[in-house]
């Protein structure tokens, strides 16, 4: 297998080559893309399809869990059916499930259609950077890199305000119908123009049953777990249980899996320290990224009252920033050590979710250009040299299984830092609002400031107030909470970012690109 995925990197010519995966790219674009179209208009499918307030999550996390469990099984996978066919076959699918989800008419049909779209677009990510190191030479490998991440990260920016774009301009089925006409021309751009190779049935014939039942469990607990824990405390006994299952089951699938001759996804990947220290870069990246364009939207629409398409008009300032910088990245990570643009990419990106961190109600586009601008910048250098990292210096024949656990950390990481910034809201946002009625009660007049409270009734106050003072102060204490504790996310989300600078200095130097 090596040797012919080796092969496949001189012997075509350079259009065929990029025109082959520059289609892989636009399928997973559209995948990736899917998830936060569907998000931003979840209210409006919810009245369409009559679906009960408690049950809309399940439209997303029907999806998050199928492609989670994908994600990794993208090796096994691409051995079985090629890379060639595989993209073929997932954009395919994706594409049927996309026009099953838009002439979904009932909550249940919508929930099976989005699993089996999870399943197949969750595929498709892995297999773009596994074709950036087999399919090109090293030289190219800077520029696919680019491409491939610059869509990655330009789909959930963007998102918001293709969402609302749609759902306000025609209706919410063209949030998936979108999906067809470049899925199927993206389908026949690959199967004409990506490499053929030689298939591999024997993996099914040993293919592991129970590792795979051990760690779908493991991936499906854990995403549950992180989905109720914030609303129903990480000490309920549902949480535990689940954790528990997932802590079983995954320690379970982990011994089970280094036992075997044949995984079904090669955990030995770990062993190669630049790998390692990649994959802990990717995870906290998910953790930065996933964070912020989870908390922008947040703070827009439950602060500043906007909706989809004005959230997405100022979100996009991240994504003209990554645009610009990418020509810059491409030309420094040819010349200069992954692990040192690693470090600049990781501190900037910290600076720039730090930034955010000081907030007011009153806060808006001005005041969240620039850490935007910052953040922007960074992303490329957290994503194009920690892929070098950790895929650049493996054999080819190991590059998808390493391709999925790559991209499945960079997804457990956003998992696991929106759940921990859904806590810090929900737990956070009444202690806070207690402190700042203790402070306005004692005449705190930055705390009125900050509250946009009438300073005349603040300044030189001690004591309860009124009724009608307290009705008054009520709601833009309420909002002063949930804007203090949504800072607070910001600020623990920039101190993790930057605990990523920790590991850096123990990769090896790769070559550069």
């Amino acid at each position: 297998m090596s040797v012919e995925l080796e092969a496949v990197r001189p012997d075509r010519t350079p259009a065929i080559v990029w025109l082959g995966f520059l289609a892989m790219c636009v399928g997973m674009f559209m995948a990736i893309l899917d998830v936060q179209v569907v998000a931003t208009s979840l209210p409006t499918i919810q009245s369409a399809l009559d679906i009960d307030p408690d049950q809309m999550s399940w439209i997303q996390t029907a999806y998050l869990i199928a492609e989670v469990i994908a994600i990794p099984l993208t090796g096994l996978l691409t051995r079985l059916l090629t890379m060639r066919w595989l993209f073929v076959a997932a954009i395919t699918l994706f594409v049927i499930a996309s026009a099953g989800c838009a002439a979904s008419g009932s909550f249940g049909t919508l929930v099976a259609w989005r699993v089996l779209q999870g399943f197949s677009g969750g595929t498709l990510i892995p297999s773009v950077f596994s074709a950036v190191f087999i399919l090109f030479p090293n030289e190219r490998q800077a520029l696919a890199t680019t491409i491939a991440g610059v869509l990655a990260v330009l789909a959930p920016t963007i998102g918001p305000i293709v969402g609302g774009w749609l759902t306000e301009t025609y209706s919410w089925h063209w949030l998936f119908l979108i999906n067809i006409l470049p899925g199927i021309a993206s389908a026949i751009l690959a199967a004409r123009f990506l490499p053929r190779q030689a298939a591999d049935p024997s993996e099914l014939r040993h293919l592991d049953g129970l590792s795979l039942l051990l760690m779908a469990t493991a991936l499906t607990t854990l995403e549950l777990s992180l989905k109720e824990a914030p609303t129903s405390g990480w000490s309920s006994g549902y949480v535990l249980s689940l954790l528990a299952v997932c802590l079983v089951s995954a320690g379970a699938f982990i011994g089970r899996t280094l036992r075997r001759r044949r995984p079904i996804v090669d955990l030995g990947n770990f062993a190669d320290r630049n790998f390692l220290v990649g994959s802990v870069l990717s995870f906290v990246l998910g953790i930065g990224l996933f964070g912020s364009v989870y908390l922008m939207p947040v703070f827009l629409a439950f602060v500043r009252g906007h909706d989809a398409l004005e959230i997405g008009m100022t979100m996009l300032v991240t994504g003209i920033a990554q645009l610009v910088t990418a020509p810059v990245a491409v030309a420094l990570e040819k010349r200069m050590d992954a692990r040192l643009l690693s470090a600049v990419g990781f501190a900037l990106f910290a600076v720039g979710v730090g930034m955010s961190a000081f907030q007011d109600p009153r806060s808006d586009y001005d005041v969240m250009f620039w850490p935007q601008i910052v953040r922007g910048v960074a992303i490329m250098f957290c994503l194009l040299p920690p892929t070098r990292l950790a895929l650049g210096t493996l054999p080819a024949d190991r590059i998808p299984d390493a391709s999925g656990l790559f991209n499945l950390m960079r997804n457990l990481g956003g998992a696991i830092g929106i759940a921990l910034i859904d806590t810090i809201i929900y737990t956070r946002s009444e202690p806070l609002g207690q402190g700042l009625w203790a402070r306005l009660q004692a005449g705190d007049i930055d705390a009125a400031t900050f509250v946009g409270a009438p300073l005349q009734t603040i300044s030189g106050h001690g004591g309860s107030f009124d009724a009608d003072t307290t009705a008054l102060l009520d709601p833009l204490i309420q909002t002063a909470a949930i804007v203090q504790a949504i800072n607070e996310a910001w600020m623990t989300v920039a101190i993790l970012t930057g605990c990523a600078l920790l590991c850096v200095p123990f990769a090896k130097r790769p070559a550069p690109g």
